[in-house]
């Protein structure tokens, strides 16, 4: 007789096997949601719900979260599935599409493919190639006003999260013809309209192993007159199908590997440490105001955990060796899953705080980008203040940053929960200098303590962002105190 022989699945067949958890079924036997302790705080029971008026409606307003829900892009992954898209909008039974990308991404070989796979299945198109990195506010608008005349059916994107946004908000605003600008745009910057219908299908293919924008439902760009970064966030913004195809990624520059890891890397620490969904309030008075950013969770945690390991062993090799296919196609697979992970439980602190660096910037440009305007990367800018960010939140829950500090390879066996903080913080800082060609710092970029009183105005309209930062004050001058100190903190690493 035989023995039985298990088969151990692959990285990429396990995150197969999650994405179809979130898509099909949550099983009530989940080991985190089954323990009470795993977001420090017991949901409320069904029993205690049930006595009263405590459900979605006007007189919950007041109260803390009691659900939270997961919602992500179908996602087709394998290298050469660029070549199927043609094959996808004419099942979709695309008319017009408007492909967008940027004059980059334009001459490189996912293009070429793109425009080859339309053409074979006789799909019509157009491309919008003017996409900026790092979108402004103006260069959104430019978009969507390329786009209505053509009145497209479908969008495809083709490039990084800057393509991708733009498109996003190409499809929001030619679906909603009479909105102002301003309308949907995050509070207390735009009026936070929510996204009341589903919009036309886009597909995304990614061609950096970054944002995750592939996945979710939120379009960041710089606000101009604000001096801040901001963008929209719902739902029905997040693309129909994100296509991951490594081979896509075999073009990126290697400071553009190391830029766009470091954003998975936060996506993955911040989502990982955020305040749980049951500290988040207001609980909403109905469903469609429920926030795509909404805590940590427990299937949030599957996918930001899994994304931080895989960067931390993948993203070095990536930009070392750009021969090294699997590192490559790993870090891919750890943005989107990265995505999964934020796009539902959202980012706090790095990122709150980048937007105001970035859009700030005093002149730096980033080494290895070759761009006419200085640039500091969107992952660069949030890497910069992480060591700063994770000392400071550790109190919240050492536990969860001692977990973190392990998956960077220190032993955490004998370390006090009252120095997770340092001790995240100083990985993170062996992490960046090893990585190479990261700032130490804000002073690095340029930004001096003239600097502070800017960012932390930059910094206090981020409320989307900031209400999930564990152990931030609620009463503004307390949260500028911290914030400032924070920024000062982050001058040197």
């Amino acid at each position: 007789m035989s023995a039985t022989v298990r088969v151990v699945p692959n990285a990429a067949k396990r995150a197969s096997s999650l994405l179809r958890t979130i898509q099909y079924t949550h099983p009530p036997s989940c080991p985190c949601h089954s323990n009470p302790g795993y977001h420090q705080r017991t949901p409320p029971k069904l029993s205690q719900s049930l006595g009263g008026r405590r459900y979605a409606t006007p007189s919950n307003a007041n109260l803390k979260e009691y659900a939270f829900e997961m919602a992500a892009s179908s996602i087709r992954f394998g290298a050469g599935v660029t070549q199927e898209v043609g094959m996808d909008l004419k099942n979709l039974g695309s008319q017009r599409v408007c492909v967008v990308t940027d004059k980059t991404v334009d001459q490189l070989d996912a293009m070429r493919q793109v425009r080859e796979a339309l053409t074979r299945e006789g799909v019509n198109f157009k491309v919008f190639s003017d996409v900026r990195i790092e979108p402004k506010d103006s260069s959104i608008k430019e978009a969507i006003a390329w786009a209505r005349p053509y009145n497209p059916d479908a969008f495809l994107a083709v490039g990084g999260g800057s393509v991708i946004d733009t498109a996003k908000l190409m499809n929001l605003y030619t679906s909603y013809p009479d909105a102002d600008f301003l309308d949907f745009v995050n509070a207390p910057l735009g009026k936070g309209r929510p996204v009341d219908k589903p919009l036309k299908p886009l597909i995304a293919v990614p061609t950096t192993a970054g944002t995750g924008s592939e996945t979710t439902g939120t379009a960041i760009f710089d606000l101009v007159s604000k001096k801040a970064k901001t963008g929209v966030a719902h739902r029905n913004l997040k693309p129909t199908l994100g296509i991951c195809d490594p081979l896509n990624t075999r073009t990126m520059p290697s400071a553009v590997k190391a830029a766009s890891g470091l954003d998975v890397l936060c996506h993955s620490l911040e989502s990982w440490t955020a305040i749980p969904y049951t500290e988040r309030t207001p609980r909403p008075t109905n469903p469609i105001l429920r926030p795509a950013y909404q805590g940590a969770n427990p299937i949030s945690d599957v996918f930001s955990f899994h994304a931080l390991k895989a960067t931390v062993k993948y993203l070095p090799r990536s930009v070392k060796d750009p021969e090294d296919f699997e590192a490559q196609s790993e870090m891919l697979l750890a943005a989107t899953l990265a995505g999964v992970g934020f796009g539902n439980a959202g980012v706090h602190l790095c990122h709150g705080m980048s937007y105001p660096i970035s859009g700030q910037n005093p002149g730096y440009t980033h080494a290895g980008y070759e761009i006419p305007n200085p640039l500091i990367p969107h992952g660069v800018s949030v890497a910069v203040s992480a060591p700063a960010v994770f000392r400071f939140t550790a109190p919240s829950n050492p536990e969860r940053h001692l977990l973190a500090a392990e998956a960077f390879g220190v032993d955490i066996s004998n370390v006090k929960k009252e120095s997770a903080g340092e001790v995240l913080a100083e990985a993170l800082t062996k992490f960046l200098e090893d990585l190479g060609d990261q700032p130490k710092g804000l002073k690095a970029l340029g930004f001096g303590s003239e600097h502070i009183d800017g960012l932390v105005e930059g910094t206090i309209p981020q409320a989307r962002v900031l209400m999930l930062a564990p152990g931030l004050a609620s009463e503004l001058q307390a949260e500028k105190d911290q914030l400032r100190a924070l920024f000062e903190d982050a001058m040197t690493h």
